[in-house]
C-alpha cells in the first residue's frame, strides 16, 4: 500500500514578482500550471542557480518551469514528447523574453546529454487503469500507468544519469505513487534525497472521477477528498 503522509507540513515560500506575473498559453491538450507546478517553482527559485548554468526540463508542458529558469539566468533545454506542448513552450519563452531550446523527445527511450547542473520535472503521476501511460491524447499529460508511476522512475533515472556532480533533481508528485518509493530509489542511484516541500490539495476532476477504483486499490480512504503532493529534491554525490 502507498505511504500517505496525513498531516503534512506546508512551507509557504512567496514567489517572486516575475512568476506570479507570468501568463502563459495553454491550449487545449497541453497541461495547464497548477498547484504542483507553483511547488515546483518554489523549489526551483530555492536553489542557488548561476548565470548560464545548464538546466533541463523533462516534460515540459507549457514551458511554466523552463521559462522561470531562464529568467534565472539558466540555459534551459526543454523536452516533451507532444508536439503541442513543445510548439506552445516556444511561444511562451518567446512571448516572455527568454531563450529556451525545446525539442520533442520520448522520456521512455530518449537519454539526454549531461552534464546539467539541475534538472526539473513535473512528469505524469496519476495512478490509471492501464500499466502503460496513453501514448496520445490529454490524458498523456497527467496518467502515469497503473501505479503512477511510468514516468516517475524514468524521471528518477535520467535525473541520476545526467546531473553532474553536486546537481540537484527536482521532481513533484503525488504521494499516491509513492513518496518512500521514490525517495529509495533515488538513494539507490547514489544520490541524496528528500521531502522538501508538500501541500495537500483538493481532488481535481480526475482524481474524483476515480475515486472508487482508488479506493478499491486502497490507495485512498473511504472518505478522502485531498491529496498530498510533494517536492522531493536529491543532490547527486
Amino acid at each position: 500500500m502507498t505511504t500517505r503522509v496525513r498531516t503534512p507540513t506546508r512551507v509557504r515560500t512567496p514567489l517572486p514578482p516575475p512568476v506570479r506575473r507570468a501568463r502563459l498559453l495553454t491550449p487545449p491538450g497541453v497541461y495547464a500550471p497548477q498547484c504542483d507546478t507553483a511547488l515546483l517553482t518554489r523549489a526551483l527559485y530555492r536553489e542557488d542557480i548561476g548565470d548560464a548554468a545548464p538546466v533541463l526540463d523533462l516534460g515540459t508542458g507549457s514551458g511554466a518551469l523552463a521559462v522561470a529558469a531562464a529568467r534565472l539566468g539558466a540555459e534551459v533545454t526543454a523536452l516533451d514528447i507532444s508536439w503541442r506542448a513543445v510548439l506552445t513552450t516556444r511561444v511562451n519563452a518567446f512571448l516572455a523574453g527568454q531563450s529556451v531550446t525545446v525539442r520533442r523527445r520520448d522520456l521512455t527511450s530518449y537519454l539526454p546529454r549531461g552534464p546539467y547542473e539541475l534538472v526539473v520535472s513535473n512528469p505524469p503521476y496519476v495512478p490509471s487503469l492501464s500499466w502503460e501511460p496513453p501514448r496520445r491524447g490529454a490524458a498523456r499529460a497527467w496518467d502515469g500507468g497503473l501505479d503512477g508511476r511510468a514516468l516517475v522512475d524514468r524521471v528518477c533515472d535520467v535525473g541520476a544519469r545526467t546531473l553532474r556532480t553536486g546537481g540537484v533533481l527536482l521532481i513533484v508528485h503525488s504521494a499516491l505513487c509513492g513518496v518512500d518509493t521514490t525517495l529509495s530509489r533515488l538513494t539507490g542511484l547514489g544520490m541524496d534525497a528528500r521531502v522538501i516541500d508538500r501541500e495537500l490539495v483538493p481532488f481535481g476532476p480526475v482524481l474524483r472521477s476515480r475515486r472508487a477504483w482508488l479506493r478499491r486499490r486502497d490507495l485512498i480512504g473511504e472518505d478522502e477528498i485531498c491529496e498530498e503532493l510533494v517536492v522531493i529534491r536529491a543532490e547527486r554525490s
